[in-house]
């Protein structure tokens, strides 16, 4: 077997969970778990929550039947709502909370079979202008679904596009957009996602929706999880394949991008960019053997990567290498490739062994 595995501690995000609700007491929170639980296994992470979580969230109606595959009764939101007609009878077959995002989207919802009424839950859009109505067509959609029988509940939710960057205006700008609709009689109301439950009290409203925090990593790029209590749920792993010797003024890797300036020690790593480490990461960016960190050295391949070796003479053939996890914080990895964790995780291919621990 190829020696590269993503280890996944479930008791890890047990925790993060724990530490959501710890934030906002009293609130309940759906567990996100879109993109195969941001790559982490979006069956066994519902499973081990199954216990703690008020009701799950995902992106598409794929998503809600793995969950549901799992947890047949769970509270499960379905984040952008129906795409076709034909979906929203199956929605109500399963059970799920439903967005609505428009009002195209509303006579859908109306003019479906429906076996049950749904929990309704209307999208606000506060500031992002992604998706979401604006304040005056949650009005009107409010006045049209309150009383109906299609509705066992009807919800607000919106979502912040810069809760991340602590004191930014248009966060303010969105609370108070938000905050303008109490007065409609909703039945429940959501707004914080993993920035604003960490940090912005003022929005934890009646449903919480943790996402990248129950991974283990942070939403900010100045504070770390380990800062914010949070424990890294992914470990991506491999091996040293080769080692060598190469001679000052020889390259390695496609490009011969990178050139030695003394003699080294080179190391072939069995991860590359097909198993959803970044091909971007430039040269100098760490990995770890034997707790401590040496630089990838020239471009990311396909199946493999290489690292200058030259500072740690004891490292071997068959030597574990850490390419993210507990040493190694998946944010700090995504900060030196330009990018975010968020990304590094939910990219994960399915070619890399999920393997999962409960302790």
């Amino acid at each position: 077997m190829r020696p590269l595995v993503a280890t996944i501690d479930l008791a890890a995000i047990r925790h993060n969970y724990a530490v959501a609700q710890r934030c906002a007491p009293g609130r309940q929170a759906f567990a996100v778990v879109k993109a195969n639980a941001y790559g982490h296994g979006v069956r066994e992470v519902v499973a081990a929550l199954a216990e703690a979580a008020d009701g799950f969230a995902v992106a598409s109606l794929e998503e809600a039947e793995e969950v549901r595959a799992v947890q047949p009764d769970a509270r499960l939101l379905l984040l952008e709502g129906c795409f076709e007609a034909d979906e929203y009878g199956r929605a109500a077959q399963l059970g799920l909370d439903l967005l609505v995002r428009d009002e195209q989207q509303l006579a859908a919802l109306l003019a479906a079979p429906l076996g049950r009424p749904l929990n309704v839950w209307l999208k606000l859009d506060s500031g992002m202008h992604r998706l979401g109505l604006c304040a005056d067509a949650v009005r009107r959609c409010f006045a049209r679904l309150r009383g109906s029988d299609r509705v066992a509940e009807l919800n607000l939710l919106s979502h912040f596009a810069c809760a991340d960057e602590r004191g930014h205006p248009l966060t303010e700008q969105q609370l108070e957009c938000f905050l303008a609709l109490l007065d409609l009689d909703f039945d429940q109301r959501s707004l914080a996602n993993s920035a604003a439950i960490l940090t912005i009290p003022a929005a934890h409203m009646d449903w919480l929706r943790p996402g990248i925090m129950l991974y283990g990593a942070s939403p900010f790029a100045e504070l770390s999880a380990a800062e914010l209590g949070l424990r890294p749920a992914m470990s991506l792993s491999a091996q040293l394949l080769a080692v060598r010797e190469v001679a000052a003024g020889d390259s390695v890797g496609y490009g011969a991008a990178w050139v030695a300036q003394r003699p080294a020690r080179i190391g072939t790593v069995s991860c590359g960019y097909a198993d959803g480490y970044p091909r971007h990461a430039p040269s100098g960016t760490p990995v770890v053997i034997h707790g401590q960190r040496v630089p990838l050295a020239g471009r990311v391949s396909m199946d493999m990567l290489a690292v200058d070796l030259t500072e740690l003479p004891e490292a071997q053939v068959g030597d574990a290498v850490e390419l993210w996890g507990a040493q190694l914080p998946v944010d700090e990895l995504a900060q030196a490739c330009g990018t975010i964790g968020y990304e590094l995780l939910s990219k994960v291919t399915a070619r890399v062994p999920r393997r999962y621990r409960s302790f």
